[in-house]
C-alpha cells in the first residue's frame, strides 16, 4: 500500500512531468485513443467509427497460466488464512485459475513481525505472523490452485527473524511459496523516515545480501522477487540493481494511476482518461525495458486505482473494473508476466477485488465480488494467448482500447474498453480478422454506469452468493464477412469478441 504523495507512476510529487512520447514503446500491441462521436444532422451524435488490423506475424509470448494475482497487507494474512477453512474465497480463486497471492504492503515493515519459539514478538509489532498462519495459507493455496508470494520485513532490520520466518514458509508452504521479497516500497523508506539518508539502491541491496546470507544459512531454493518500488522510476535505478547484485527470479514493482492527495481530486474520467493510459504506458516501458535488459521477468505485484486504500465513488465503482481491463491487457501486451491487484478485505468502500460487507461476512469468509473481480473473470479467459501488434483507425477518436490476442487453437480475441461516460453514442467498429476466420462471439461487462456500485454483469450474469460465475450457455454471436467482423460497442462497456477459425 502507499504510503505518500505520488505521481501516477508513483515518482515523488517533485518529479510529475508528462511521459507522453514513451507511450509507442509499450501500446504497440495495445492501441488507446480519445475524443467524441460525429454530430448527426437531427443534433443526436452517432457512433465513431473504427477499424482494426492486426499484425499475425511474430506474436508475443504466451500470457502466463499465474498472470492474475491478488495482493493484501500482510495485517490481514491471518484473516485470510482462516478463508481455507470457511467462507467462499478459495471458490472464487478456482474460478479465475492459477494465480499468485501476494502478502505484503506497508504493514510488512512497520505493524508485522514473526514470531515462533525462537523469536518473541517484537514491541513495533502491533500483530504478528505465526506458523499455524503458514499451515492454513497452505491449505487455501492447495484448495485454489495458486501460490504465496511472501514479504519479509527489512524496515525494522533482523536478518535472523526473516531467516526464521523463511525458512518456516518454505518447510510449510513448499512448491506453494512463489518467492519471498525483502521490504515494500523500499525506496520510499528515507522519506518515511525508516531508514536516514542518504538511502540508496547500493545501501538497500546491502541489507537484502544479509538476509539472503541469514536465509542461505537456514534453507536453500527460496526464490527471490524485488524490489517491489514504488514507481517505474525508481525502478530503472532499483531495479537495475537488484538485477544485477541478486539474480532474483523475479522483478516486481508497483503502480497507482491515481494520488488520494492530488488536487484536482482523482475523479472517475481522470481514471479513464487517455492521459492516464499514456503515462500507464510510459511507466510499463521503462519497467519492462528494465527487465528486459537484465533478462528478467517483471511482476507488476501491487496496482489498483488510487493511493492510500482507494476513493469510495471511484475505487469501489464499474469505472475500476473498466481501468482495470485496460491496464491487465496492456500488462499482457507489454511482455510482463503478471499483475497482482491490491484489496483490504474488511474495506468494501476502498480499492479491492472482493470484500466482507459486515463484520460477521468478514468473520465467516463470506466474500462478495466487487467491480473489479469480474475484470479478472473476463481477464482469465486470455491466459495462455499471445498477443498480437494492434493497430487502430479512427477518425474521430473515440475514447477507447483495443488488445487482440492469438489462442493456441488458432481463434482471436479482442479485447474492447469503450471508456466515454454512460448516454455517449458508442462506437462501431470493424474488426479486420482474415477470410480464414469463421465466426464471432461476444461477451460482454456492464452496468448501468461508471459510477455503479452494484449490476456489474458479465455475460449478464453476476457473481453468485457463492463466489461462482457461471458463463451463459449461448453468446451473441456476428458472422464474418469478407473477413471483417462488425459489431457496435456502447460506452461504459468492455467486449470480449472471440473469432473463431475455420476448421
Amino acid at each position: 500500500m502507499k504510503r505518500s504523495r505520488r505521481d501516477p507512476d508513483g515518482a515523488p510529487r517533485t518529479r510529475l512531468r508528462r511521459v507522453a512520447l514513451a507511450l509507442g514503446l509499450v501500446i504497440a500491441m495495445s492501441a488507446a485513443i480519445s475524443a467524441q462521436g460525429v454530430q448527426r444532422s437531427d443534433g443526436g451524435q452517432q457512433p465513431a467509427r473504427v477499424t482494426v488490423s492486426i499484425s499475425p506475424g511474430k506474436p508475443g509470448v504466451p500470457v502466463p497460466r499465474e498472470f492474475l494475482g491478488l495482493s493484501f497487507e500482510l495485517s490481514s494474512a491471518s484473516q485470510i488464512a482462516s478463508y481455507a477453512d470457511s467462507g467462499n474465497f478459495a471458490r472464487m480463486l478456482r474460478s479465475l485459475g492459477p494465480g499468485i497471492l501476494r502478502l505484503g504492503g506497508a504493514s510488512a515493515d512497520t505493524r508485522v513481525a514473526w514470531r515462533d519459539a525462537h523469536t518473541p514478538r517484537p514491541a513495533w509489532a502491533s500483530s504478528v505472523l505465526v506458523a499455524a498462519d503458514l499451515h492454513r495459507l497452505r491449505r487455501l493455496a492447495a484448495e485454489s490452485g495458486w501460490r504465496v508470494l511472501l514479504t519479509l520485513g527489512l524496515a525494522h532490520y533482523d536478518p535472523l527473524a526473516a531467516a526464521r520466518e523463511a525458512t518456516a514458509a518454505r518447510r510449510i508452504l513448499g512448491g506453494l511459496l512463489a518467492g519471498i521479497e525483502v521490504g515494500n516500497e523500499p525506496d520510499s523508506y528515507g522519506r518515511h523516515e525508516l531508514r536516514t539518508l542518504p538511502w540508496t539502491a547500493s545501501t538497500y541491496e546491502t541489507e537484502v545480501s544479509s538476509y539472503r546470507r541469514a536465509i542461505g544459512r537456514r534453507s536453500s531454493a527460496i526464490p527471490l522477487a524485488g524490489p517491489g518500488v514504488s514507481g517505474s522510476r525508481a525502478f530503472v535505478r532499483w531495479g537495475a540493481a537488484e538485477a544485477r547484485r541478486q539474480r532474483p527470479a523475479l522483478l516486481t514493482g508497483h503502480h497507482y494511476p491515481l494520488r488520494c492527495d492530488s488536487v484536482p481530486p482523482p475523479t472517475i474520467e481522470s481514471l479513464l482518461s487517455e492521459r492516464i493510459r499514456a503515462l500507464e504506458g510510459a511507466s510499463l516501458a521503462r519497467y519492462l525495458a528494465v527487465a528486459r535488459t537484465r533478462h528478467t521477468s517483471f511482476r507488476m505485484d501491487e496496482t489498483n486505482t488510487v493511493s492510500c486504500g482507494g476513493r469510495p465513488g471511484i475505487s469501489d465503482t464499474f469505472a475500476s473494473a473498466l481501468w482495470a481491463v485496460s491496464y491487465i491487457t496492456q500488462a499482457m501486451s507489454a511482455g510482463a508476466v503478471g499483475v497482482n491487484l491490491q484489496g483490504a478485505p474488511a474495506n468494501c468502500s476502498g480499492y479491492s477485488p472482493v470484500c466482507a460487507p459486515s463484520p460477521a461476512s468478514l468473520a465467516s469468509g463470506a466474500l462478495q465480488a466487487q467491480p473489479e473481480w469480474y475484470a479478472l473473470l473476463l481477464t482469465s479467459m486470455l491466459t495462455g494467448d499471445r498477443p498480437l501488434r494492434t493497430r487502430v483507425a479512427a477518425p474521430q477518436k473515440p475514447n477507447i482500447v483495443v488488445s487482440a490476442l492469438r489462442a493456441p487453437e488458432g481463434s482471436l480475441k479482442f479485447v474492447i474498453v469503450e471508456d466515454d461516460p454512460a448516454g455517449a453514442p458508442g462506437v462501431a467498429l470493424k474488426l479486420h480478422v482474415g477470410a480464414q476466420m469463421r465466426s464471432a462471439r461476444v461477451l460482454e461487462l456492464s452496468a448501468p454506469a461508471p459510477n455503479s456500485r452494484s449490476g456489474v454483469l458479465l455475460g449478464g450474469r453476476a457473481v453468485a452468493g457463492d463466489g461462482s460465475w457461471q458463463p451463459p450457455r449461448q453468446l451473441r454471436r456476428i458472422p464474418v464477412r469478407g473477413g471483417v467482423v462488425s459489431l457496435s460497442v456502447p460506452a461504459a462497456r468492455a467486449v470480449l469478441v472471440t473469432v473463431a477459425a475455420r476448421p
